[in-house]
C-alpha cells in the first residue's frame, strides 16, 4: 500500500475516532456499537505502532482513556488507573511471566489472581473512615468526573461501612456494568450494555441514572496503605466481607498452562453470563511483588488482560506496496478486496517484511486469511494454494529505495549472527523525501517537540509547498503565506505561532529524542542527557569524535553508539542540529535534587540477590543516583555481588573507589 494510502486510511480512522468519541463520552448518544468503537481504537493504535510516521495529537495513544467532560468537575486520581498490557495466546503469556522473571532476576513460584474482563466503565471510590465520599471515573487515567452522587445511586456500592478492619482511607476500584437482561428493556435508548452504563453514570441529574439497574463489581484498590493484606485474592476475600460485590469466578491459578486451559474453557461458557466480557485478567497474586515490579509507563508489569480469539476472513490481494519509515524501514502491506472482519471493513494488511513474503510464498492475486488477533493491525495469516493462479507471478522486493533510489541493505546482528529481517533504505540523511518527511513528523511529535497544531497531514501540505525542508524551516515559516491558504484562517495561523515559539524552550532530552538518531528512544535519550548535561557538551563529544566515552553510561551500549556515529557522519544532519541548538532553548535535564544519593555514582559487578538490575538501577535513579558502565575515577561506588568481576574490583580498589555489598548499598537507602 502506498505511502499516501496509509495516511489516508489512518486520517479516516482518526476522523471517526474523534467523532464517535464526542458522541459517546460528551454527548452520551453514540451512533456504533461499543465494539465496533473499541475496534476503531485499537487500529488507530496499532496503525501508529506499525507505521511511525503515523501521529497526531488526537490520537487515543495520547491519553488512557477520555478527557473529562467540561459538565463535570474534574479530579486528580491519588494512584493512576492505567489500562493493562493485552496478551492474545500461550506464547504471549510465556513472554509475560518471562519479563517478570528477567525483572526479578530470579525465576519464583507465582501465584496469578484471575479474573473475567467484564466490558464496563471503570470507577474509583473513596472511603475515609468508613464513610463513601467521592466517586469518579476514569478519565484520562490521571484525571477522572467526579460522579459521586451518580454512584451513590448503584445498590451494590456500599454507602458506610463499619467493619472494624476497613481501613481509613481507601480508594475502592470496580467496574459498572448492566446485566444483559436489564438491557434488552433498554436497548432502544442505547448502542449496547457498556454504551448504557456510560450514558447512565453521566447524566447531570442522579435522579436520571437512579431509573438505570446499574450493578457494581470490586476488584482492586488505588490508594491503600496497609501492611496486613498480603495478596490479591485475600483483597477480594476482604472486600466480599467488608460488603461489596465481587466476581463469582474470581480464582487463584499457578501455572501458565492452567490460566490457557481456563480461558479456553471460559470462552467457550462466557455467553452464558448474565454480562458481557472481552477477556480474563491475570494478576501476580502476591502485593509484595506488584510493589516490586511497578509499572511501565502506561500499565503495570504484574498483570495482563488475555483477549478472546481473534477474528479472521478470506480476501484477494489486489497489489503490494512498501511503506517507507523514519528509520529507513521498508514495510510491505498487501491491497486487499475489502472485507468485513469482526464488525470492521479492512482494505489492507501488513506483510511485515520480505522474509515473510518469501517464506508465506505470498504473491499478487492470491487469495490470502488476513486475522485481526485481539484486533490489532491486520495482517496476512497463509495462502490458500488452491485458489493460485497458473500465471502467478512472485514478489520482488525492491533493491532500491522506492522514494530515492538509494540502495537498500539488511544490516548484520553481530549479537545474532544473522541478517535482519528489514531492509533498509541507506540514505541517513534529508535527501530521501520519504524518510525527511517522516523524520519532520517525528521532531513535531508529542514525546519529541510537542508542537500541536503542526500535525502529519500539515507537514505533508508544507512540504508539497516547499514551505518545510529540514526541521528548522519550522521556526522559519512564513504565516504570511500561510494564512492565504485554503483552511487556515486568522485564529488558526495565530495558535500554530503559539505553539511553535513555545516549543523553542525544550529540555535536552527531548531535543535528543526529537533529532530522530536510530536506536536512541526517550528513555536513552534521558540517559544520554544526564550525562552530557548540556547541548553545547554534547555537540563537544560530537565534534571531538569522541562518541565512545558514552559507552560509560549504563544503558548505552554498542548499538547506540554506532548508530549516533552513522548519524553524524552525514554532514547535513550535524548543521540540521547544530542550527536548531541556535534556535531553541535547550535547558538541561531537571532530576530529582533531594534523594538519599544525590551527585553518587554507582557500578554494579556480580549477580545480585532477589533484584535485577533494572530494579537496582531504577532504585538508584529514583534517589538522584547515577549509573555507570565502567571503572573509572568519576565512580564513587563499586557494588559486588555474587561472583563479582576480580578485574573491577581490582581496579576499583586501585583507584580507591569505595566497595559495597549489596546489604551495605541497601542500608544508604534504609
Amino acid at each position: 500500500m502506498k505511502h499516501n494510502e496509509v495516511k489516508k486510511y489512518y486520517e479516516k480512522k482518526l476522523n471517526e475516532f474523534i467523532k464517535h468519541n464526542k458522541l459517546y463520552f460528551e454527548d452520551s448518544l453514540p451512533i456504533i456499537s461499543d465494539n465496533l468503537y473499541d475496534k476503531i481504537k485499537q487500529e488507530i493504535l496499532d496503525l501508529e505502532k506499525k507505521y511511525t510516521f503515523l501521529k497526531s495529537a488526537s490520537s487515543p495513544s495520547n491519553s488512557l482513556g477520555y478527557a473529562p467532560s467540561k459538565n463535570f468537575v474534574k479530579s486528580r486520581h491519588r494512584v493512576r488507573m492505567l489500562s493493562l498490557s493485552n496478551a492474545f495466546n500461550n506464547e504471549d503469556l510465556e513472554n509475560f511471566e518471562k519479563k517478570i522473571f528477567n525483572y526479578l532476576n530470579k525465576k519464583v513460584d507465582l501465584e496469578y489472581s484471575v479474573e473475567p474482563k467484564i466490558d464496563g466503565i471503570s470507577a474509583s471510590l473513596t472511603y475515609k473512615d468508613g464513610l463513601f465520599t467521592v466517586g469518579t471515573s476514569r478519565g484520562d487515567g490521571t484525571t477522572g468526573e467526579v460522579i459521586t452522587e451518580n454512584l451513590k445511586t448503584i445498590k451494590d456500592i456500599p454507602k458506610k461501612i463499619t467493619s472494624k478492619d476497613f481501613p481509613k482511607d481507601i480508594d475502592i476500584r470496580g467496574e459498572v456494568f448492566i446485566t444483559k437482561d436489564d438491557f434488552e428493556k433498554l436497548k432502544n435508548n442505547f448502542a449496547n450494555p457498556r454504551n448504557a452504563a456510560s450514558g447512565s453514570l453521566r447524566q447531570k441529574n442522579p435522579e436520571e441514572t437512579k431509573k438505570i439497574p446499574l450493578n457494581f463489581i470490586a476488584y482492586t484498590y488505588g490508594y491503600f496503605e496497609s501492611d496486613k493484606i498480603k495478596k490479591q485474592s485475600d483483597f477480594l476475600n476482604s472486600l466480599k466481607k467488608w460488603g461489596f460485590k465481587t466476581n463469582d469466578y474470581n480464582k487463584v491459578l499457578k501455572t501458565i498452562n492452567d490460566l490457557e486451559k481456563f480461558h479456553k474453557k471460559f470462552e467457550n461458557d462466557r455467553f452464558d453470563l448474565e454480562y458481557d466480557v472481552d477477556g480474563l485478567v491475570y494478576k501476580i497474586d502476591s502485593l509484595e511483588l506488584q510493589k516490586r515490579l511497578g509499572f511501565t509507563a502506561n500499565s503495570p508489569r504484574w498483570a495482563i488482560a488475555h483477549k478472546f480469539s481473534a477474528d479472521s476472513a478470506y480476501s484477494q490481494i489486489r497489489d503490494i506496496s512498501i511503506q517507507i519509515g523514519r528509520t529507513g524501514a521498508l514495510t510491505p502491506v498487501a491491497r486487499i478486496k475489502p472485507v468485513n472482519i469482526g464488525g470492521v471493513v479492512v482494505s489492507n494488511a501488513t506483510l511485515h517484511n520480505e522474509d515473510e513474503i518469501i517464506r508465506k510464498d505470498i504473491r499478487l492475486g492470491d487469495t490470502v486469511k488476513v486475522e485481526r488477533a485481539g484486533d490489532v493491525i491486520p495482517h496476512v495469516i497463509l495462502v490458500d494454494l488452491k485458489k493460485r493462479e497458473k500465471k502467478s507471478k512472485k514478489f520482488i522486493f525492491p533493491k532500491n529505495c522506492p522514494s530515492c533510489g538509494s540502495e537498500t541493505i539488511k544490516e548484520f546482528n553481530k549479537t545474532t549472527k544473522k541478517y535482519d529481517a528489514v531492509r533498509r533504505c541507506t540514505n541517513e540523511g534529508y535527501d530521501c523525501e520519504k524518510i525527511a518527511i517522516e523524520k519532520i513528523k517525528h521532531f513535531i511529535s508529542k514525546d519529541a517537540m510537542n508542537i500541536d497544531g503542526l500535525g502529519k497531514k500539515v507537514v505533508e501540505n508544507f512540504w508539497d509547498l516547499n514551505l518545510i525542508r529540514f526541521p528548522q524551516d519550522i521556526y522559519n515559516l512564513d504565516y504570511n503565506k500561510i494564512s492565504n491558504l485554503e483552511g487556515w484562517g486568522n485564529l488558526s495561523v495565530s495558535n500554530l505561532k503559539y505553539s511553535i515559539d513555545q516549543s523553542k524552550k525544550v529540555s535536552l532530552d527531548k531535543f535528543l529524542y526529537a533529532i530522530g538518531v536510530r536506536h536512541i528512544g526517550i528513555e536513552n535519550a534521558k540517559l544520554l542527557a544526564e550525562y552530557v548535561k548540556s547541548i553545547k557538551n554534547f555537540l563537544g563529544f560530537v565534534n571531538k569524535n569522541n562518541l565512545n566515552e558514552f559507552l560509560n553510561i549504563d544503558g548505552i551500549g554498542d548499538t547506540q553508539i554506532n548508530s549516533l556515529k552513522k548519524f553524524f557522519e552525514n554532514k547535513s544532519n550535524y548543521k540540521i542540529v547544530e542550527k536548531l541548538s541556535s534556535l531553541l532553548n535547550i535547558s538541561d535535564l531537571k532530576l530529582n535534587k533531594y534523594g538519599k544519593l544525590l551527585n553518587n555514582t554507582f557500578m554494579f559487578t556480580g549477580k545480585l540477590s532477589n533484584m535485577s538490575r533494572a530494579e537496582a538501577k531504577s532504585l538508584i535513579e529514583k534517589n538522584s543516583g547515577s549509573v555507570v558502565s565502567s571503572v573509572n575515577k568519576k565512580l564513587k561506588y563499586l557494588i559486588i555481588g555474587e561472583k563479582p568481576t576480580n578485574r573491577k574490583v581490582e581496579q576499583a580498589r586501585s583507584l580507591g573507589i569505595k566497595i559495597l555489598s549489596q546489604k551495605e548499598w541497601l542500608s544508604l537507602l534504609d
